[in-house]
């Protein structure tokens, strides 16, 4: 047996996890690995990480980020149950607009961190990050007798990004592509195929996500996107863990877990302790901003040679004591330095913090510094 193969994991492509719409696009345009996210393949890179991000960074990307599966919320308690679930005032939120949220759990600690659409007065659906939320909606609302249909439509949405994402989009449907605002949403069709169009996406580029409701449409668009991306040299691509650690985007199972608030992670602003609404962990969070919390979630610069992404949580030292994680970890080519998100005490969260982190190979000076990076 060739023993290169057996020191190169890999994964078996199978029935049992789900290929979205666009599976066999990512296929023919040389997709080269895949991970799995939210039971389905989500891809992870094409060419390679670096020149994916530098692909994302000056010209336009597209991605099968079907993995983003649909909470749909319908019903006469549609607007109550979405409200309880999240810490976020849904009170002005239009028909139409998107909102960042956070669903914590009793004690006001997170399980996920979804992007909300409101489709109609009745009609939510929450894009969800890596776990099995429908099963929390639906215990809440049978323990609650809400009148709510609660499912996961076959929604799948297809990124859009990169500085000249807008240009595509102008040519592929029109000039009100240009009126769209941040995080607002329109219903369309693009030749006969349904769409959600929404200015959102997991980058700091400019971007779009194109929300896909009947799947059999998944190679055709697909193909419509890369042809009229072709004049602004748009290639296949992946969300990107070097831009979006660069961002300061929070990457939930990795930065955040079922151990973590949102005030430790940042979230905060997103969270509205003096509606008159209740939801799910208010009381928690109330008292865990009268007590302030023990730690934070802070940016690194960590002082080594350029260094590929950590694949588990290293440890970080504060004179010879271990006091906090580091999350996630990169290079970053733009900056040329080495960047991570980490979780720390309280007392030593201050921008200009000296540290120390011990990766697998050697202990490596660091220093708190803002996010986004710079």
């Amino acid at each position: 047996m060739n023993n290169k193969l057996e020191t190169i994991p890999f994964t078996i492509i199978g029935p049992r996890v789900r290929k979205s719409p666009f599976f066999e696009s990512t296929r023919k345009y040389g997709c080269k690995a895949y991970t799995v996210y939210n039971h389905m393949y989500m891809p992870l890179y094409y060419e390679d990480p670096v020149s994916d991000y530098w692909n994302l960074l000056e010209h336009v990307t597209v991605w099968d980020v079907a993995c983003q599966r649909q909470m749909e919320i319908t019903g006469p308690d549609a607007f109550r149950l979405s409200q309880y679930l999240t810490p976020r005032n849904l009170s002005k939120c239009e028909i139409g607009q998107c909102m960042y949220t956070s669903i914590v759990d009793e004690n006001g600690c997170m399980l996920n961190d979804p992007v909300l659409i409101r489709l109609a007065e009745n009609h939510f659906w929450f894009s969800l990050a890596d776990s099995d939320i429908l099963l929390w909606a639906k215990g809440i609302a049978h323990n609650m007798n809400l009148q709510v249909s609660i499912s996961e439509p076959f929604v799948s949405p297809l990124a859009v990004q990169g500085p000249k994402a807008e240009v595509v989009m102008v040519d592929l449907f029109g000039d009100w592509i240009e009126q769209l605002r941040f995080f607002r949403s329109r219903e369309t069709e693009l030749n006969g195929i349904p769409l959600i169009v929404a200015r959102t996406g997991w980058s700091k580029q400019d971007g779009f996500e194109l929300y896909l409701r009947e799947s059999r449409h998944g190679d055709e668009l697909w193909e419509q996107i890369m042809a009229a991306g072709k004049p602004y040299n748009i290639t296949p691509g992946a969300p990107s863990t070097i831009e979006r650690i660069e961002s300061g985007l929070l990457s939930y199972g990795a930065d955040m877990d079922m151990t973590n608030n949102p005030f430790e992670i940042g979230l905060d602003k997103y969270v509205d302790l003096d509606q008159e609404a209740d939801f799910i962990g208010k009381d928690a969070l109330i008292k865990i901003r009268k007590e302030g919390v023990k730690q934070k979630l802070v940016g690194l610069e960590l002082f080594t040679e350029p260094m590929m992404r950590n694949e588990n949580r290293w440890t970080v030292i504060k004179d010879n004591k271990n006091c906090g994680t580091v999350r996630s970890a990169t290079y970053s080519p733009r900056l040329k330095k080495n960047i991570a998100l980490a979780m720390v005490p309280i007392e030593f969260a201050d921008d200009g913090n000296k540290l120390n982190v011990e990766t697998p190979s050697q202990f490596v000076e660091a220093e708190v510094v803002q996010m986004p990076f710079s």
